[in-house]
């Protein structure tokens, strides 16, 4: 089995036998989940990044635009919500309610029954490209998944909700970024 960890990163196997090398406490078999985990996810995304890309939206916008989507119809939060969301500072969120409101993909109006509060509502080419982004991500994860069965999914699907479980409780504060990627 030859090297198809990418260029520059050592197979999962050459990385653990180092780490055991220098630090012998290492447990091989957790090193290796936790890595697989971290890479796997470099890897989705900078896949995402590029399929978004190929849409003209950047991830952050995409973020941005199922954030609203997840808030359900009409599509509407306020820049304060949005910001708590997506763990940015209000200043971050700003310049990025700024760049999508002047692409097309989001309104930002007063509130008509609260004139200090700002909203921020998708439009229907912001919809539109959270649609496309879907279709795109959903070829990518059924190519991703293709060779686990359904049962195999449903057992992976519960055991990384459990980890997942385990680290937003004892990491709560983690939801968000460590700094703005803006």
């Amino acid at each position: 089995m030859g090297d198809t960890s990418g260029a520059g990163e050592p197979p999962l196997e050459e990385q653990i036998a180092a780490y055991q090398r220098e630090f012998q406490d290492l447990d091989p078999q957790v090193e290796k989940i936790v890595s697989a985990l971290s890479r796997l996810n470099r890897r989705m995304n900078v896949a995402y990044g590029r399929q978004t890309a190929e849409l003209g939206i950047s991830t952050t916008d995409w973020e941005v635009l199922k954030a609203l989507v997840l808030s359900g119809a009409p599509y509407r939060l306020g820049p304060g919500d949005l910001a708590k969301r997506l763990g940015l500072t209000p200043a971050a969120m700003t310049h990025r309610i700024d760049r999508m409101v002047s692409e097309g993909l989001v309104t930002r109006d007063r509130d008509e029954t609260n004139r200090v509060r700002v909203i921020v509502e998708l439009t229907a080419e912001g919809r539109e490209k959270w649609l496309e982004a879907m279709r795109l991500a959903t070829v990518f994860e059924e190519d991703l998944l293709q060779d686990l069965s359904a049962d195999d999914r449903a057992a992976l699907g519960e055991v990384l909700t459990r980890l997942l479980r385990r680290v937003e409780h004892a990491q709560p504060d983690a939801g968000g970024r460590l700094s703005d990627l803006d």
